[in-house]
């Protein structure tokens, strides 16, 4: 053996043997989830060591308590809710949650058990993160970034979209996949596999490519303990009447079948016939659809074809949206004893000023 091809074969060794170790080296979803959800990571994933910082100490204190008091006063008592209202009859396996922003809590809360979350917004979903790779002491950066986030939605139940364009494009991990992360991890789900992903124009989903046709976004795979493996898309993406038929969501629907829907906080686009086809694609693939008044009108709710419960109590649209009253909505609720609503929801988020409409096709 010459000295070149010896050094060859020692050189070739090295990399095989270096392989492993770099490889480990990268953190699974599931682990970043967990550090970005103030949560533990198992002893031996990379990101251990970073959870001895006191910024992640902070913010994991800071979590426990934000998410203890969202559990406490929203959470849990949507879980109420939607058990003794929704029940297994009305569950389909799909949730159509558009509008939604990276708010998976409360998708979860009301549908904990649909196999697939199909979501959206303008919100842009941003590269996997992969703490690994951040310049040392700028993780706290990111959980800060986090903190700020997510602070509106647990407070008062809706992501402010002017706050989250800038948000979500500041500091060192950006775009709604950290969110999506931390949500998950404090759902108690587990993370299998993520990828990012794009519709194509017959619907399907495909690998990302950067084609400039359809909706991209992120495709998560996770599980709860004991449970079936559940899948949640979120893709950014214009759903005006100008951008949903060209993003492949309808498609996409399609192949999906007949679900379910939520709508809440959606700045009552679906009033007006910029976005109607969005609202026509909701009324049509729903068997059952939990809304706040910015969902369909109740006036387009032909009743010999829906059953639309009233709960809680209707004030009207706050200041911002102007104009925005619905009549019909003020009579269903003294036509029809409204049901009790114990948390507050959507833009009305005081609990003695919020309602909702639960829409069961016939």
């Amino acid at each position: 053996m010459g000295l070149q091809t010896g050094f060859a074969v020692l050189l070739a060794g090295l990399l095989a043997l270096s392989a492993p170790a770099r490889a480990a080296e990268a953190a699974s979803a599931d682990d970043t989830a967990k550090y970005l959800a103030g949560l533990p990571v198992p002893a031996a994933s990379p990101l251990a060591p970073l959870e001895a910082e006191a910024g992640w100490k902070q913010h994991a204190s800071y979590f426990n308590t934000a998410f203890a008091r969202v559990d406490k006063a929203q959470l849990s008592k949507v879980r109420d809710w939607s058990s003794a209202h929704i029940g297994a009859g009305l569950r389909k396996p799909t949730l159509y949650y558009f509008f939604s922003g990276p708010d998976f809590l409360y998708a979860n809360a009301f549908f904990p058990d649909a196999t697939t979350y199909v979501m959206c917004g303008l919100e842009p979903v941003g590269p996997i993160p992969d703490l690994t790779k951040l310049k040392k002491g700028t993780a706290s950066q990111a959980l800060r970034t986090l903190q700020t986030a997510v602070r509106s939605l647990m407070g008062v139940s809706f992501f402010k979209t002017i706050d989250m364009k800038t948000e979500l494009r500041s500091g060192p991990v950006t775009g709604t996949l950290p969110i999506l992360y931390a949500f998950l991890a404090r759902s108690g789900k587990t993370i299998g596999d993520v990828a990012l992903v794009q519709i194509g124009a017959d619907g399907t989903i495909e690998p990302e490519s950067g084609a400039r046709t359809g909706a991209h976004g992120a495709k998560i795979t996770f599980s709860t303990a004991g449970g079936p493996a559940q899948t949640l898309y979120y893709f950014s993406v214009n759903i005006a009447n100008d951008g949903f038929g060209k993003s492949g969501l309808g498609q996409f629907g399609e192949r999906l079948g007949v679900g379910n829907a939520l709508v809440k906080s959606a700045s009552y686009l679906m009033h007006g016939g910029g976005f109607s086809q969005v609202r026509s694609f909701l009324m049509e693939k729903s068997s059952a659809i939990v809304q706040d008044d910015t969902g369909p009108p109740v006036a387009l709710y032909d009743r010999t074809k829906w059953d639309v419960k009233p709960f809680g109590r209707y004030v009207g649209p706050i200041s911002l949206f102007p104009g925005r009253g619905q009549p019909k909505m003020t009579e269903l609720f003294h036509k029809e004893k409204p049901g009790p609503l114990g948390f507050g929801i959507g833009y009305r988020h005081r609990m003695s000023e919020s309602s909702l409409l639960l829409a069961v096709k016939k």
